[in-house]
């Protein structure tokens, strides 16, 4: 009888952990799930809401009010926040400066890690992350943690900007922005950015999107064959 697989994709910001998740979900037939997109819209919530992150009392207020769900066409997973579709406004600079110290509040990571194994259960899934295969699934059968230089990580986000109409933020800032996240991601209290032991790493500073995928595959496949006997 066939297990259920979960693969696990961890890394930097802009490293492309969403662009694989999604390629390698559609290839296997898998559920995509994008959990920065879940911090992503608590923090839009919390702007929207003025809500302060230092005080506990806002904080566990504001999850109470916060339901988070996905829809999916062609494996690019949609988020609604409390029914409204934010999936391009989460993206936006207001959101990306805030994020890390919203994700970093230890209330905000439990609830989002019980909602995150709640949606694994019973399915094979694609997760990505900061702390998918360190916190979220640490039985995952695969885990991958993703780097690439930062100049290029910064690149890749500045032009994914201008491709969405941003014209006001400049590839300095994106550098800057991407800097303070990986700080605040690698030394926050609670579930830091790490590699797990057992991840394999991959650094797409140089390879295409399709090299990537197949890097991966290659290391999921075996995990397929010996989950169907």
């Amino acid at each position: 009888m066939r297990k259920n697989i979960v693969v696990a994709i961890d890394g930097y910001s802009s490293c492309g952990k969403s662009t694989l998740a999604k390629a390698l979900a559609k290839k296997l037939g898998f559920i995509y799930i994008d959990s920065g997109a879940m911090y992503r819209a608590v923090t839009l919530y919390f702007i929207r809401n003025e809500v302060d992150i230092t005080n506990e009392a806002d904080v566990k207020d504001a999850l109470q009010h916060i339901e988070l769900n996905f829809h999916s066409r062609d494996y690019e997973s949609h988020i609604l926040l409390n029914g409204e579709e934010v999936f391009e406004e989460i993206r936006q600079m207001p959101v990306s400066e805030s994020v890390s110290e919203v994700s970093a509040h230890k209330m905000v990571r439990h609830d989002m890690v019980k909602q995150q194994q709640r949606m694994g259960k019973s399915k094979n899934i694609v997760m990505d992350g900061r702390d998918i295969g360190t916190a979220v699934f640490e039985d995952a059968q695969v885990k991958f943690f993703m780097t690439a230089d930062p100049k290029i990580r910064a690149e890749r986000r500045f032009n994914e900007l201008v491709s969405k109409g941003d014209t006001v933020t400049t590839l300095e800032e994106v550098f800057e922005n991407l800097a303070h996240r990986d700080y605040a991601d690698t030394t926050r209290v609670e579930s830091p950015l790490t590699r797990a032991e057992d991840a394999i790493i991959l650094d797409n500073t140089e390879l295409t999107e399709q090299e990537q995928l197949n890097f991966a595959l290659e290391r999921v496949e075996p995990f397929l064959e010996s989950s169907s006997n």
